[in-house]
C-alpha cells in the first residue's frame, strides 16, 4: 500500500534519468556559453544594433525562458503541498513526534553554518572592493561612499509580528504571493490533522494527493523540454544588456561563492561521516546523478521524484523518512541558497562602498536564516527573496543589477548544493531513526 501511494511521486524517475543519460546538464553549459556570445553580439556596445532592437531581440529569445519559469512556478505549490502531506500521512504519530522536531532544528543549524561560512568569506576576500575599485578606475566617479553605517529597518519590537506572520490568515492569500514558508507551515499543520483520520477516511484522501502528484510531475516532464532553449535565450538576454566588461568585473564574486558552496559541500561529507556513519566518496558517486539533473534545471522541486528515487533504492533510507524530508527540504532546507545571498548581500554593500559594522552583520545573518527557509525552490526564486533582505538590512535593492548576469550560473550550482544538502539530511536522520536498513548501512560504512 505504502508504494503505491508515493509512487506517482516517482513516477518519472525513468524520464528524469534519461535526461541524465542524454547529458542535460551539458547541453545545459552548452547554451549558456552560445547564450554569453550570442547576447555580446547582440549588445548596444558593439554599435552594430540600436538598444530598441537589442531589447526586442532580447525579449524574444527569453521567451523559452520565461515559459519555463512560469510552468515550473505554477506547479510548484500544489507539488510541494500534496508531497509534504503525503510525507507525514506516511508516518505514525510517534514517528512524527521525533522526526519533525529534530528535523526543523537540524535544517536550522546547517542554514546558520552556511550562513556563518558566506559572512567568513566575504570578509575575508571582499569581493565587492574589487569591483567598486574597478568601477573607479574605469569611470573615475563613485557610486555611493556614506560616511556611516546604513540605517537598518530591523529592531527586537518587530519578532513578535514577523513570528505571528508566519501562520498565514488566508492559505489561497498566500499561495498567490507566494509566501513559501507560510504554505509550508499550513502544510504542515494540514499533514498532521489528516494523520488523525481514520483509516476509511485516510485512504482517499492519499489517493487524491496521489493524482495531484502524478500531474504536477507530468508538467514539470513538459518543462524539461524548455530547459537549454531558456538557458540560451536568458543568458542571451542578460548577457546583451549588461556587456563584457561587467561580467568580467564578477569573476572574483563568482569564485568566492563557489569556493563557499565547495566548502559547504565539504561540511556535508563530514556530517556524512560523523553523523551518517557512511563513506563520503560513495555517497557522491550515488547523488550524482541528482546533482547533474539539479545542476541543469536550477530547480529543487522539479528533482524531488529523483532525489526520492536516489535515497530510496540507492542510499537505502527509510521511505517515511526520505517521503518526508525531501518535499520539506525542497523549500526549507536551501543552505547554498542562503550563502549565496549573504555573500552577494555582503559584496553588493561593498560595491557601494558600505561599512558593514559587527550589528550590520549580524542582522544580516538573522535576516538570510529567515529568509532563505522561504525561498521558493524554483528558477530565481533566490534573487527575489536577496530583494527584501537587502532593503531590510539599508543595501540599495537596485544593486541586485550588478549580478543579474551571473545569477543564473550561480543557480545552477547552488541549486545543485541544496539537493546535496536535502539528502545529507536522509542519511543523518536514517541513521538516527531508520529501523529498516541499518545493517544495511553499517555494511556500505565499512
Amino acid at each position: 500500500m505504502f508504494d503505491t501511494e508515493i509512487k506517482s511521486l516517482k513516477s518519472l524517475n525513468h524520464y528524469l534519468l534519461k535526461l541524465v543519460e542524454s547529458r542535460l546538464w551539458l547541453k545545459v553549459i552548452i547554451a549558456l556559453f552560445l547564450g554569453v556570445g550570442f547576447g555580446l553580439l547582440l549588445s548596444p556596445q558593439n554599435g552594430w544594433i540600436s538598444k530598441e532592437t537589442a531589447d526586442i531581440a532580447g525579449n524574444w529569445l527569453a521567451l523559452p525562458g520565461v515559459l519555463f519559469l512560469k510552468l515550473v512556478q505554477m506547479i510548484m505549490i500544489p507539488l510541494i503541498v500534496a508531497s509534504i502531506i503525503t510525507g507525514i500521512a506516511s508516518n505514525d504519530k510517534d514517528n512524527l513526534k521525533k522526526l519533525g522536531g529534530g528535523v526543523l532544528l537540524y535544517f536550522l543549524g546547517t542554514t546558520i553554518v552556511s550562513v556563518s561560512l558566506g559572512v567568513i568569506l566575504s570578509q575575508l576576500f571582499r569581493p565587492g572592493r574589487f569591483l567598486h575599485q574597478q568601477a573607479l578606475a574605469e569611470h573615475n566617479e563613485i557610486t555611493a561612499v556614506p560616511t556611516e553605517n546604513p540605517e537598518l529597518s530591523f529592531g527586537i519590537e518587530t519578532i513578535p509580528d514577523a513570528i505571528s506572520n508566519l501562520l498565514p490568515e488566508n492559505p489561497l492569500a498566500s499561495m498567490v504571493s507566494g509566501e513559501m514558508l507560510s504554505i509550508v507551515i499550513f502544510t504542515i499543520i494540514i499533514g498532521v490533522a489528516v494523520l488523525s483520520l481514520e483509516n476509511a477516511l485516510l485512504r482517499p484522501v492519499k489517493l487524491l494527493l496521489s493524482a495531484i502528484q502524478e500531474v504536477c510531475m507530468t508538467v514539470v516532464k513538459w518543462s524539461m523540454l524548455l530547459v537549454p532553449i531558456a538557458v540560451f535565450g536568458l543568458m542571451a538576454q542578460l548577457t546583451s544588456s549588461v556587456g563584457l566588461s561587467s561580467l568580467s568585473g564578477l569573476t572574483y564574486y563568482v569564485g568566492v561563492v563557489l569556493l563557499g558552496l565547495l566548502f559547504l559541500v565539504i561540511f556535508y561529507l563530514g556530517l556524512i561521516v560523523l553523523l551518517g556513519k557512511s563513506n563520503p566518496m560513495h555517497f557522491l558517486k550515488k547523488i550524482r546523478d541528482v546533482q547533474l539533473l539539479a545542476f541543469s534545471t536550477t530547480s529543487s522541486a522539479a528533482v524531488m521524484p529523483l532525489s526520492l528515487q536516489t535515497a530510496e533504492e540507492k542510499l537505502k533510507v527509510d521511505k517515511t523518512i526520505s517521503n518526508f524530508i525531501i518535499p520539506i527540504g525542497a523549500t526549507v532546507n536551501m543552505d547554498g541558497t542562503a550563502l549565496y545571498q549573504t555573500i552577494t548581500t555582503l559584496f553588493i554593500a561593498q560595491a557601494y562602498g558600505l561599512e558593514m559594522s559587527l550589528l550590520n552583520i549580524i542582522v544580516v545573518i538573522v535576516t538570510i536564516v529567515a529568509a532563505s527557509i522561504g525561498t521558493p525552490a524554483i528558477p530565481g526564486g533566490g534573487v527575489v527573496i536577496l530583494a527584501s533582505v537587502l532593503g531590510s538590512v539599508g543595501i540599495p535593492a537596485e544593486g541586485i543589477i550588478i549580478i543579474i548576469g551571473v545569477e543564473r550560473l550561480l543557480g545552477m550550482f547552488r541549486t545543485a548544493v541544496n539537493v546535496t544538502g536535502d539528502l545529507t539530511a536522509c542519511m543523518v536522520f536514517n541513521r538516527l531513526y531508520g529501523i529498516k536498513n541499518t545493517e544495511i548501512l553499517k555494511k556500505e560504512a565499512l
